[in-house]
């Protein structure tokens, strides 16, 4: 029998093998040997059994029924696989017959990518945080972004809780992405409470994650200004944070007409609800609908209250009492003059005037703030063309360590987003222009080929290293450039000098350096710091 003939025979008896099972047994390429077939288990239950052939024509064959199930049609997670068989060719390769959903290019929804121009804002904005907290004595801390679940479901309201990113990690442990800093700093002063001299006053700028609706200026994770100091019980704690604050306000081109601060005391509100009938037991729960009271309106709030038992005449009486228009003074009628909390609210507004910040505080007794942990002054910075929801806010917290397992201690700080500030740059025309930002000082180009490609690279990178040892920002061409595409690429690093050296050049010991402002040039020697000298002097815009 010829070599033809049992080749015919031996491809026969595969293909009546394959229908005599009534299943995928064989898959054949065109041109290629039988290939053994396995049962495919792409899903639940058997996927269609495509196989790519390898040859020119690109086509694919099935051998054997094809049985895609219903769950693997209508399966989210199935669509994002490949449902096909993949199998070895003869040449070696893996191939399939069905490509992959192609991949989601969008950061998760709610967060941000930081390109380098975003970089430059977000940089920007920090450093003038920074400067506003060292000017006030602030020292910079900063704590995991993973913490304990427990650490915020012991301390904080239920709207936070709810808006955690929650899970179990690879140990069974629960863990969570912080949604604000204060109970990391928490947990950090009580594990340092002896060796910690107070007063302390710390600040950082910790990125947080919250998985709430997006509004304008508001997304699921953010970067946010910190401010605390603790072992301090007089208001002179929150005079200082709300000086800093319109310190950093002020330094960013934002005046008193464009913001304010709305300030109140928690512990008032506590005594309107006590005169209101309302137990302690329902304060925080209380207090987180009153502090809803300016985003929605009362009558859409009822049943909330009614299911805590506040309702009727009594509820219209809390809502009357923590109207916006309501003063000191119409409270402290309402609780006495002999309360605490009225005595903190007016030391407050006495010592405005001395900070200089008189015009930026509004007394305001619906601000309660979210958070169950307060028990004092709290403050909350706003659009006074009521754009934007809050832009910062705080208050005191002296309790915070006894959830915790520790002894109080007086503690009193704010936390303040970057995206809510951006907008609000952004709206005024604030924001800075990075346009003539310098990436760059100066660029290196090496301009050689062929035998002399290496060592004039070479060169090069000994001329980058001295200039950079120098101080200056330096830039080398990393590949063979024509020149049109080099000066493009150092006016856009808005290099203020561009290096040239070749074979000549390293002969020589010495490089060809033209100024780019106005394209002057000159030969340089690398004996001692003509270079660095002359670079300096161009790329700060002088000698012309």
């Amino acid at each position: 029998m010829t070599l033809a003939m049992l080749i015919f025979a031996a491809l026969t008896e595969g293909i009546r093998a394959v229908q005599r099972s009534g299943r995928e047994g064989f898959a054949f390429g065109h041109g290629r040997r039988p290939l053994l077939q396995p049962q495919h288990r792409g899903g639940r239950g058997g996927g269609p059994r495509v196989v790519r052939s390898a040859a020119a024509d690109g086509q694919a064959v099935a051998v054997g029924p094809v049985q895609t199930t219903e769950a693997e049609v209508k399966t989210p997670a199935a669509a994002g696989r490949r449902s096909a068989a993949v199998v070895q060719t003869a040449g070696g390769t893996k191939e399939s017959g069905v490509k992959e959903a192609p991949l989601d290019l969008n950061p998760p929804r709610g967060t941000r990518d930081f390109f380098p121009d975003d970089m430059r804002l977000r940089n920007w904005l920090f450093d003038k945080w920074r400067r506003a907290s060292e000017l006030y004595g602030f020292e910079e801390f900063d704590a995991p972004v993973l913490e304990s679940e427990d650490l915020y479901i012991r301390k904080a309201g239920e709207e936070v809780v709810g808006q955690l990113y929650c899970f179990a990690d690879k140990g069974g442990r629960r863990v969570a992405l912080r949604p604000e800093l204060t109970p990391s700093l928490a947990r950090m002063v009580l594990a340092k409470r002896g060796q910690l001299n107070m007063p302390i006053k710390w600040f950082a700028i910790p990125q947080c994650w919250r998985y709430e609706r997006m509004t304008r200026g508001r997304r699921r994770e953010h970067y946010q200004w910190n401010c605390d100091i603790w072992g301090v019980g007089e208001v002179t704690a929150e005079m200082e944070l709300l000086s800093c604050i319109v310190r950093f306000f002020e330094s960013v081109g934002i005046g008193s007409d464009d913001v304010g601060i709305k300030v109140n005391n928690r512990e008032l509100l506590r005594e309107v609800l006590h005169k209101n009938g309302v137990p302690d037991d329902r304060f925080a729960a209380v207090c987180v609908l009153i502090d809803k009271l300016e985003k929605v309106p009362l009558d859409h709030l009822r049943d909330d209250f009614r299911a805590l038992g506040v309702e009727g005449s009594q509820l219209d009486s809390i809502a009357a009492s923590v109207r916006a228009d309501q003063t000191v003074d119409d409270v402290a009628q309402l609780v006495g003059e002999d309360s605490q909390a009225v005595k903190h609210l007016r030391d407050v507004f006495d010592m405005a005037d001395a900070y200089g910040i008189a015009d930026w505080l509004v007394f305001d007794p619906s601000v309660v703030r979210g958070l169950a942990y307060y028990t004092g002054v709290v403050f909350e910075g706003f659009d006074r063309a009521g754009e934007l929801r809050a832009i910062c806010g705080g208050g005191r917290y002296d309790t915070l360590l006894e959830m915790f397992g520790g002894e109080p201690i007086p503690a009193v700080g704010f936390g303040f987003g970057d995206a809510v500030v951006v907008e609000l740059l952004k709206t005024k025309g604030l924001l800075p222009d990075f346009a003539d930002t310098s990436v760059a000082d100066a660029v290196v180009w090496p301009l050689a080929g062929g035998d002399e490609t290496s060592t004039v690279q070479q060169a090069a990178g000994r001329v980058a290293t001295r200039l950079r040892q120098s101080g200056l920002k330096t830039d080398v061409i990393l590949e063979n450039k024509k020149s049109k595409w080099v000066f493009k690429h150092a006016a856009r690093v808005n290099a203020g000098v561009l290096v040239v050296i070749g074979a000549d050049e390293v002969a020589g010991n010495e490089v060809t350096a033209k100024r780019l402002c106005d394209k002057e040039q000159q030969r340089v020697t690398l004996d001692g710091t003509h270079l660095e000298d002359l670079a300096a002097e161009w790329a700060m815009g002088e000698g012309g």
